[in-house]
């Protein structure tokens, strides 16, 4: 296809001050590198982080965020033998890192020095072509449909790599706090595929509804709760509380909670990262009730890879509302406002 030399794209010019559809010029991939046509992105909550400046992380500016980005190579560097031009792959948050340092060799390629961020550090795939290291694209079936894949390219991998990170195994129980959104909801069925039971827990009716069709055994309301500490723990048989806990979570009361009511000798695993927030747990009953607490950024390739095939397999179907990218602002706010259930995906225009 020939490739044009301008596009459009979503913009954040200055952060804080939302986004501006406005035509750029295409980038040419480096020589270990691809252009990939984007057509569709989904929008995670990190996005959102990035267009209001939350994290004590320098970003790009001028910047296109984005980082879920599913669509066709149209172009790659002299270096490249990995992927082909017409190849189907994902861009994900994690856009390259060096391969070489000692987290990458130790498949820890996301805690790289040199790691370069879709959407953060890099432009990501709010826009009709994005430059991506081969290394790092996940090549897709071409049977698959990009607008539905599209989530799982960061919100699928991430809690998939949490769920692995707990450690929880076949038969036990995980608590899914923030299980509506847009990360929760692929948890779910995530924990699911992989043999776990789920305790839901999030607020409002139209959540509850998509928690207990996506296979939740109990959902609990915070905003109706008057003592979620007593109704997590007695929403397991013995009444000892959930084997592990994912937090994906967009403010810093659950956080708070959540080492109260694990089960001794239970995990904690933090996914979301509230602006601002902090976690706070008795070290005294951490200690005595041998509480592991951990934190899990993305996933690794291969983890990718994992993730992708149960999508695959037909395990995982994230649910997803799709609008034109001229309407990213749009869903923007309805994510500061909280009231997204599930996920929204944007459609690139051709």
């Amino acid at each position: 296809m020939e490739i044009p030399e301008q596009q459009w794209a979503q913009v954040i010019e200055t952060p804080r001050r939302g986004v501006v559809y406005k035509q750029i010029p295409v980038q040419q991939p480096g020589p270990d590198e691809v252009l990939v046509n984007i057509k569709y992105s989904g929008v995670c909550h990190t996005d959102l982080h990035a267009l209001t400046g939350d994290w004590p992380l320098e970003e790009k500016s001028p910047l296109v965020g984005g980082h879920e980005g599913a669509g066709i190579v149209v172009a790659k560097g002299d270096q490249v033998t990995r992927v082909g031009v017409g190849d189907h792959v994902g861009v994900k948050w994690l856009n390259g890192s060096c391969l070489a340092c000692e987290f990458c060799c130790q498949s820890d390629e996301p805690l790289c020095p040199e790691a370069l961020l879709s959407g953060y550090t890099v432009d990501g795939t709010f826009q009709q072509y994005c430059v991506a290291k081969a290394a790092h694209v996940s090549i897709l079936p071409k049977e698959v449909p990009l607008d539905a894949i599209a989530p799982i390219l960061c919100a699928g991998i991430t809690v998939y790599k949490g769920l692995k990170e707990s450690g929880a195994r076949p038969g036990q129980i995980v608590a899914i706090v923030g299980a509506g959104g847009g990360l929760g909801c692929l948890a779910q069925q995530y924990a699911k595929a992989m043999g776990l039971r789920v305790i839901a827990i999030d607020g409002g009716d139209e959540k509850k509804e998509m928690c207990l069709k996506l296979g939740a055994e109990t959902y609990i309301d915070f905003l109706r709760s008057e003592n979620i500490v007593h109704d997590v723990q007695g929403a397991t048989t013995d009444g000892l509380g959930p084997h592990a806990v994912l937090l994906v979570a967009a403010s810093e009361a659950p956080f708070q909670q959540a080492a109260s009511y694990v089960r001794p000798r239970g995990s904690i695993v933090m996914i979301g990262m509230p602006a601002h927030a902090y976690l706070k747990a008795s070290i005294f009953n951490t200690v005595v009730r041998m509480v592991s607490i951990k934190g899990s950024y993305v996933g690794n390739r291969q983890d990718g890879n994992e993730a992708i095939d149960f999508f695959m397999r037909g395990l995982i179907q994230a649910p997803f509302k799709v609008v034109p990218l001229s309407e990213l602002g749009k869903v923007y706010e309805l994510m500061g406002q909280g009231k997204i259930a599930g996920r929204y995906v944007v459609k690139i225009p051709d």
